[in-house]
């Protein structure tokens, strides 16, 4: 729908003009119509006219009208003919049949085109303008509505990174149900075929940086770089994850996992010749579907933990570590105890004691010797060394800083060797989830700070505060619900409130000026709120001296 701006200076308001084309074979009958109302008044412009419905099918497209009246009898091609064109190429056009006395049972045909307007002749000025204005009030709620819609696709394109950046973390974390995959990618707009995908994470030293440069501004240095230079003419999704730049890849072959370990590789070594950053990208191992990603990107942490083994400032990739080391009596992939680590993600002490199990059932099955059994108890320590060490948490710390703890593990029978990794698990769980919380309770603070410095405007609402957060609405009601234990708009409501009491108590406003000051442009809305919370209107209450 097209739609021309017609602006006055009084008070900057803007009137929308709506385009009307006339159709009629008798000129004196769209001369009269044209003369018959005040169109500009009604918001209305005449911007073209046309003898016959070819003629106004030639020219529609140039003129994009809102409203048409065409007569329903032209030569050549009569009105409902037209009417059966037009609606084809523009549904949201408004069509008024123009029609006489005995031409009215021709003219319900117009019915079955979901033509509601037709105007038996002559046509008088009172009927017209009737007509017109209930036209333009359809074209006003459908302009209205698009608006609407508009601004929602808007602001879902902002917030959209961050959505799909939540949502490939629970990927990767192994969070997202399997029933409910699909339906994410195309909420999210996730538009990754493969047929192939991998995971790459760089790795930023913190204690590798030049004199004088704040670490985490060198770490955003690299993330930018990332983005310019790796992510060119490639489908992937970067995203910062645990401190880490993570890039998930589509590939079409696996020949291309090569090419992209030697060209990360150039990056590593370009970070730390330019930037002088220490840069360590662990290459995961090749996936057939993005679902599986989270196996790919154990991969990618497993190799950037051989960074200690291997060095910095440079590209690891595991497909090309796990030969070396598959020769071990237990074997790798039950080594790595992707399920627990993922048990401890989700946190789900349940599942955490179910897999704990499994890994020394598994232990005590491989391991044929008391060297093959104290190597692997080795390496179940070390598991959950890188475990902490790339979700930046400190394992001595959390196993209690205890002295020769390799040689005490190896020493557990299975019973005690079982509890160890129950309680590690749980301990180590329990430090991811304090951290994850702790950005809650800033996002919440947040949030609260929002309400008390912008309590008395009347448009602030919940998608206001999610934006200037950037976070879905979905996340933050969950977790303000989870934190403060109400909504935020019945928080928002008790902060109003709680000031409009102060204002009542302690000074002489009028209660439509106290509703003003704290959001209210409705001052009986505002009563009605401030009874239901405190039991009686504000003038009563002010009266009691409460």
């Amino acid at each position: 729908m097209a739609v021309r701006y017609f602006c006055y200076n009084v008070k900057e308001s803007v009137v929308f003009m709506y385009r009307v084309m006339i159709i009629d074979d008798e000129k004196a009958l769209r001369n009269l119509l044209k003369a018959a109302v005040d169109w500009q008044e009604m918001g209305l412009e005449v911007v073209g006219e046309a003898a016959s419905g070819i003629e106004a099918i030639n020219i529609i497209d140039k003129l994009h009208p809102d409203i048409i009246f065409v007569d329903i009898r032209m030569p050549f091609m009569d009105g409902i003919e037209f009417s059966k064109i037009a609606l084809k190429r523009y549904r949201q056009m408004k069509i008024i049949i123009l029609t006489a006395f005995d031409e009215f049972e021709y003219a319900k045909e117009a019915v079955h085109l979901e033509i509601k307007e037709y105007m038996l002749k002559p046509i008088s000025a009172t009927e017209l303008s009737e007509s017109l204005m209930k036209l333009k009030t359809t074209l006003d709620r459908e302009r209205e509505e698009k608006l609407n819609v508009k601004k929602l696709e808007d602001y879902f394109q902002e917030v959209l990174p961050k959505l799909q950046s939540n949502f490939f973390i629970s990927l990767i974390e192994g969070r997202v149900r399997e029933e409910d995959y699909e339906r994410f990618l195309l909420d999210y707009r996730v538009d990754m075929k493969g047929p192939l995908f991998c995971c790459i994470i760089f790795h930023t030293s913190e204690n590798d940086v030049p004199d004088g440069m704040n670490p985490l501004l060198l770490s955003m240095s690299v993330e930018r770089e990332i983005k310019q230079r790796l992510m060119e003419n490639c489908n992937c999704q970067e995203f910062i994850y645990m401190g880490n730049t993570i890039l998930i890849m589509e590939l079409h072959s696996e020949d291309e996992i090569a090419q992209l370990t030697d060209k990360c590789d150039r990056f590593c070594r370009w970070a730390w010749r330019i930037m002088g950053a220490a840069v360590t990208a662990g290459i995961g191992t090749v996936c057939n579907s993005l679902y599986d990603i989270s196996i790919s990107y154990e991969g990618a942490r497993e190799a950037v933990s051989y960074r200690v083994l291997y060095g910095t400032k440079r590209a690891i990739n595991i497909a090309e570590i796990v030969p070396k080391e598959s020769k071990k009596a237990v074997p790798l992939e039950e080594t790595r105890m992707q399920e627990l680590f993922r048990a401890i993600h989700v946190g789900d002490q349940g599942k955490i004691r179910k897999e704990a199990i499994k890994e020394t059932e598994k232990l005590h099955k491989n391991a044929a010797t008391i060297s093959q059994y104290n190597l692997a108890t080795m390496e179940i320590v070390s598991g959950f060394f890188k475990f902490c060490a790339n979700n930046s948490m400190d394992f001595n710390e959390i196993s209690g800083n205890v002295q020769n703890l390799y040689e005490r593990v190896t020493q557990l029978d299975e019973s005690s060797m079982t509890n160890w990794i129950i309680n590690m698990s749980i301990a180590i769980s329990e430090k991811l989830r304090s951290t994850r919380n702790s950005t809650s309770r800033r996002i919440i603070t947040d949030a609260q700070n929002i309400v008390k410095d912008r309590y008395m405007e009347p448009a602030l609402s919940l998608d206001d505060v999610c934006a200037d957060l950037g976070v879905s609405n979905s996340y933050f009601s969950s977790i303000f619900k989870k934190e403060t234990g109400q909504s935020f708009v019945s928080y928002l409501t008790d902060y109003r409130m709680d000031r409009a009491e102060e204002m009542v108590l302690n000074t002489d406003e009028k209660s439509y000026k106290i509703a003003e000051k704290v959001g209210y442009q409705d001052a009986n809305y505002f009563s009605y709120v401030f009874k239901k919370k405190f039991g009686v209107s504000p003038s009563k209450y002010r009266a009691s001296g409460k």
